[in-house]
């Protein structure tokens, strides 16, 4: 999943892509490195961000969803909201998933939205609202943190399948360096295999992520791709199959590359093999 932020601020990119035409191009360059999902989205939940109300968030999102599907006819378009009004419309102009970053928890209308338009969803773990849930505010664990996350993705669960989402259209993203410390972020992906073993698909978000600048003492989030595609890899090999990445061609190789290993140990299909490739 490509990130296309049509915001000004962004914790990694903001600005970049703040116009139609900047996130347009934006995504389809994302595409051109194998980008199968692009995700939209017009509000940032970094901390301190300033909260955008649903007209406004409307203005930036439609116009990109539209232009980029113009361009590119048959993109699969992702809409990041915690709004059902954003939804709804960005389902209409052909977005087809949802990727409510609350876990449908903050907008009691969402999950009919989703489940009427039978799209696909992704529910995030968070907790707090959006300019609580990248702080530390409600990072209170037990010693259990994998355990916690799980009974709080079930809730989620059971909202959208209680307004008739389909099972087979959920994934789950465990919310990397949401109301989690890097401590509590990297004990969330000791555990990974345990979320994946719900049944399923799980989506990871960690690229440019604090946790990765922590480790590797890369303070400009921007550089901290190297770092996002090593920790992308080990989440695959414990379990992940989706990828919410800003940087897709480093991520799209390191993972191909990961996932020939995984293929080759366990006879499974070949990985796609680009027969252009050369050693020039």
């Amino acid at each position: 999943m490509g990130i296309v932020n049509v915001t000004p601020d962004s914790f990694s990119d903001g600005g970049i892509s703040f116009s139609p035409n900047r996130a347009i191009a934006r995504g389809l360059e994302l595409l051109q490195q194998g980008a199968d999902v692009l995700d939209v989205g017009g509000e940032s939940t970094r901390p301190g961000a300033t909260l955008v109300d649903a007209d406004e968030e409307l203005r930036r999102v439609i116009p990109a969803i539209e232009g980029l599907l113009a361009a590119a006819p048959g993109a699969v378009i992702s809409v990041d909201t915690v709004k059902s009004d954003v939804a709804t419309r960005a389902l209409e102009v052909g977005a087809l998933i949802v990727n409510d970053v609350s876990g449908m928890r903050l907008d009691g209308a969402m999950a009919g939205v989703c489940a009427r338009a039978r799209c696909g969803v992704v529910l995030m773990h968070s907790r707090g609202n959006v300019t609580e849930m990248a702080t530390y505010a409600r990072a209170a664990y037990g010693s259990d943190i994998v355990g916690e996350v799980i009974a709080e993705l079930a809730g989620s669960v059971e909202r959208a399948t209680a307004a008739g989402i389909e099972r087979a259209s959920i994934a789950l993203d465990p919310g990397f360096g949401f109301s989690k410390t890097s401590e509590h972020s990297l004990a969330v992906l000791g555990g990974l295999e345990r979320i994946c073993a719900l049944g399923f698909p799980v989506v990871v978000g960690l690229s440019r992520k604090r946790m990765i600048g922590e480790l590797t003492g890369v303070t400009r989030a921007a550089q901290r791709d190297a770092g996002s595609a090593g920790a992308a890899v080990v989440a695959l090999m414990r379990g992940a199959r989706l990828f919410r990445v800003h940087d897709v061609g480093m991520h799209r190789q390191a993972l191909d590359v990961a996932w020939g290993v995984i293929s080759d140990q366990r006879n499974d299909a070949a990985p796609f093999i680009r027969p252009t490739i050369t050693d020039d």
